[in-house]
């Protein structure tokens, strides 16, 4: 079932992927999805889950140890998600309240968890400053993937990850400047 929403995901998109859609492609009976899923939301999110690795949080000594750690545990995953399974659930995020709820709490929460913890490990060793901003620094690699993603249409490959990680967020994440700033 789960791979069958995500072919029908890359091929046609969330906005048109049905769960008779599914049902009829998996063939199995409606019911039989419902009783596992309540909406078509939570079976495209937990397709999506199969996708994902799950992350041991490996402490080398070093923000940029631990960051280059997930970055290859990230690209090591057999089953990485394709572009058009991806292409295919952007616009849907932006459009429905229901998925975007889903989609966090059961996908990107345990990302972010993750990160944090990398994070605030960079903090506790003194790496990092305190009232360094942490959640926009955790967002800043996830964008740059997205950006790419949007403008290539295809997902970044490792070595596009790894330099965004060594040129922008370790540097952000280390500098010396702490003082906020105002944008005028």
């Amino acid at each position: 079932m789960l791979n069958v929403a995500l072919e029908l995901l890359a091929e046609i998109g969330y906005d048109k992927l049905t769960i008779d859609a599914v049902a009829e492609r998996a063939h199995a009976s409606k019911a039989t999805i419902y009783r596992r899923w309540s909406n078509k939301a939570e079976l495209v999110v937990e397709a999506l889950g199969t996708q994902q690795p799950n992350f041991e949080v490996l402490d080398t000594g070093s923000l940029e140890g631990d960051l280059d750690f997930g970055l290859t545990q990230l690209f090591n995953q057999e089953a990485r998600m394709s572009a058009h399974v991806m292409l295919g659930l952007i616009t849907a995020l932006s459009r429905d309240a229901e998925l975007r709820v889903v989609f966090r709490e059961r996908f990107l929460e345990r990302e972010d968890t993750a990160l944090k913890v990398v994070f605030d490990r960079a903090v506790a060793r003194g790496e990092i400053a305190p009232e360094r901003d942490l959640e926009l620094l955790m967002k800043v690699l996830p964008a740059f993937m997205m950006d790419h993603l949007l403008t290539h249409g295809e997902m970044p490959d490792q070595d596009f990850a790894r330099r965004v990680i060594h040129e922008v967020v370790v540097p952000l994440a280390l500098s010396d400047n702490h003082a906020p700033r105002r944008i005028k």
